[in-house]
């Protein structure tokens, strides 16, 4: 019980001085980040190519590069990649990779990661840290207000201001 209580102590502590990234109390972390989704033309940030004779799909410029050092592909499909006037590159990769290839166009857009939910920022830093496998470079802590959400307000903030020196038990330790 007693390691309860200090672990509800340093809670507290944490809870009052840590950062609160301009969010209103109640708050919690999650871990935010970034994905590209598909996009109408006129916003797209980059394209993809999707090639469906192998049901994948590759940002185009890396995958224009990767090309250019691929030994399997004839002499004319290289002198041709390389030449500096190469402007419709859908059109080579249907004439020389596969006759479906589509562009898609895409935007990065900021996601909050599912599944993430931290009462403090430092703990949320230390799982995006212990787990950066899951995520982009650019992950990050995001702070959250829980809106109209009153038992959360309540519990978080007995955790902040209840003081624990009034527990009789504890004063007779």
């Amino acid at each position: 019980m007693n390691q309860d209580i200090q672990f509800l102590k340093e809670l507290q502590s944490e809870l009052k001085t840590q950062d609160h990234d301009s969010q209103a109390a109640p708050r919690f972390w999650t871990v935010g980040d970034y994905e590209w989704v598909e996009a109408r033309e006129e916003n797209a940030e980059r394209y993809s190519v999707y090639l469906p004779y192998i049901a994948e799909a590759y940002v185009l410029d890396d995958y224009l590069e990767d090309l250019k050092e691929d030994s399997e592909l004839s002499k004319e499909a290289l002198t041709e990649l390389k030449k500096d006037d190469f402007d419709d590159p859908i059109e080579w990769i249907r004439k020389y990779i596969d006759e479906g290839a589509e562009l898609i166009p895409e935007r990065k857009v900021h996601i909050i990661q599912p599944d993430t939910m931290f009462l403090t920022k430092a703990e949320a830093k230390s799982h995006i840290k212990l787990n950066k496998h899951h995520y982009t470079s650019e992950a990050h802590t995001y702070a959250m207000t829980s809106w109209r959400a009153p038992k959360v307000e309540r519990l978080l903030k007995i955790l902040e201001t209840f003081d624990w020196s009034s527990i009789t038990y504890l004063n007779k330790r």
